[in-house]
């Protein structure tokens, strides 16, 4: 029996997972090694499976004004929306260069991947929302954000997030923006 440590792609992303092999013969000889063969394998799929399914979402921000989001991966093609600095996007995919990216509003297009930062930024996706001096309803309400504001992203604290602005910073509940 040997243990091999091999990589996988699942949805793009690439694993890499270990694969238990026992040669045949010790199966036949050994029939108690065949319920625990069957149970490692049941749990590295299960592993390989919820892992897969749990794989945090990718985001980056745009990293300065003026930047082309584009309907495809060059750019011969069509220029979709230019963006502001910090205007965050979720990568779907990549090709080369090139990253496949949403918005909050679930448009698509392509950027090229020196334009954007790892930086985290957030947007308000509410008409209006409350901006609060600490992490809960019981803090002050310091300021009001409305649709569209980029936030930077200080840190989070539960279901909070503490952000900055150049006019305001505090803290603002998670369903008010995203990601």
């Amino acid at each position: 029996m040997f243990i091999k440590r091999t990589k996988m792609t699942c949805y793009g992303t690439i694993k890499y997972v270990n694969i238990v092999w026992m040669p045949k013969e010790m199966i036949m000889k050994d029939y108690e090694l065949r319920p625990l063969l069957t149970g490692a394998v049941f749990l590295f799929l299960f592993i390989f499976v919820t892992s897969a399914s749990g794989i945090a979402a990718d985001f980056v921000s745009v990293s300065r004004d003026g930047v082309n989001l584009r309907s495809g991966p060059d750019t011969k093609y069509n220029v979709l929306y230019e963006l502001p600095a910090g205007y965050p996007l979720k990568i779907l995919s990549r090709k080369g260069e090139w990253l496949k990216v949403r918005d909050f509003e679930n448009d698509r297009g392509w950027i090229f991947s020196s334009l954007v930062s790892k930086t985290p930024y957030v947007i308000v996706k509410v008409k209006q929302g409350n901006v609060r001096s600490g992490p809960g309803t019981n803090y002050d309400k310091v300021g009001s954000v409305v649709r569209e504001v980029i936030l930077k992203q200080v840190k989070r604290d539960g279901n909070w997030v503490k952000i900055q602005h150049p006019q305001l910073s505090g803290w603002v509940y998670k369903n008010l923006i995203w990601p």
